[in-house]
């Protein structure tokens, strides 16, 4: 069986953002490109939204992952959109239906931020319909992250479903961000006790919309007073976005046999560890980057992120806690730089209105 679209259905090119060259977000252009046809095992997406991460802006800058192709990269790893054809060994079946799409830029040339783009078939994960695709724009890299620290820890679960972490308290650094607002969503379904940090009153307000129980102002209170206050016992779990910041304060919360899975951190960035302190707590940390997790870990965290989206536990908006900033098209470069410049929320590339 070979391809499969709808019939009659006639394409034109497309508009794609595309870069030749690593360097600021003026090297993102606007081109025509032609419509791809997909291959075997893959499907054809119409994508109606983009979403951004730090990670797009980052590997644009310079060579991360390795030198560009002649044809440039189109950026940016998460999107949705509505699958339109089908290639060799992927039931026809799924031509109308609405996805999620994740890594669609690792180690390819083709991200999100154009009109179509054909992907590996497990990489465009069904949507439910009462889900948007602003939704299932905004998983991908912070979803999957975020279930990849709440994990790691010793004695599992290794899946999140209702009730996997009932008993557990979960200390998620930056409640306010992508990856914190996930976290503590994905946290609160599985069942844990959620304990935030925030740099100001307007993060807070994030935090608490997320579902985090307990929010720290750590500028304006004393953390780890606050925090052990409402976890005792001390954090079982915690979900570092700074790890070189708050190390002090996540050795002085920390459970005995707890986990800091960390997700983030500039290039210079040192780790110092008091290794008595660490030690004498069976202390555990834990690196975590999306693009290098184990494929059992990748396989188990879509499907759970999948199954809380489907029971409408995970959400965006800012009643969610994670506010939007929508971007044209044409205006991707402005998208890159707000993220670059720290947006509180998230960003995201209406794509689908290119076309009129």
């Amino acid at each position: 069986m070979g391809r499969i679209q709808p019939p009659g259905d006639l394409y034109e090119d497309m508009k794609s953002i595309v870069y030749t060259q690593h360097g600021g977000s003026d090297v993102l252009s606007l081109v025509e490109r032609p419509v791809p046809e997909p291959g075997p095992g893959e499907v054809r997406v119409k994508v109606h939204v983009s979403g951004v991460n730090p990670t797009d802006w980052k590997v644009r800058t310079a060579p991360v992952w390795g030198p560009l192709g002649e044809q440039g990269q189109v950026p940016d790893q998460d999107g949705a959109g509505v699958i339109d054809a089908v290639g060799e060994g992927v039931p026809g079946e799924r031509i109308g239906e609405r996805v999620w799409l994740w890594e669609a830029a690792w180690q390819r040339a083709d991200g999100t931020a154009q009109e179509y783009l054909t992907i590996a078939q497990h990489q465009a994960v069904a949507l439910p319909d009462h889900a948007s695709f602003e939704l299932g724009a905004s998983l991908g890299v912070p979803a999957l992250t975020a279930h990849r620290c709440l994990t790691v820890a010793d004695g599992g679960p290794t899946r999140l479903t209702p009730g996997s972490l009932a008993g557990r308290t979960v200390l998620v650094a930056g409640g306010a961000g992508a990856v914190g607002n996930a976290a503590i969503q994905l946290a609160r379904w599985a069942g844990a006790t959620v304990i935030t940090t925030v740099s100001g009153p307007r993060k807070a307000e994030l935090a608490k919309a997320a579902g985090a129980h307990h929010v720290v102002n750590y500028r304006e209170q004393d953390a780890a007073s606050v925090i052990r206050e409402a976890a005792p016992a001390g954090v079982d779990i915690i979900v570092e976005v700074a790890p070189a910041a708050n190390a002090e304060l996540d050795h002085a919360v920390a459970a005995q046999n707890a986990v800091i899975a960390y997700y983030a951190g500039n290039p210079e960035d040192e780790l110092r560890i008091p290794v008595r302190v660490a030690m004498t707590a069976n202390l555990r940390w834990q690196g975590v980057l999306l693009y290098f997790f184990p494929e059992e870990a990748k396989k188990h965290a879509v499907a759970d992120v999948s199954a809380a989206v489907a029971d409408g536990a995970f959400r965006v908006g800012a009643d969610a806690g994670l506010p939007l900033h929508r971007f044209p098209l044409d205006k991707t470069a402005d998208a890159h730089d707000a993220v670059r410049d720290n947006a509180v929320g998230k960003v995201l590339i209406e794509v689908e209105q290119a076309a009129g």
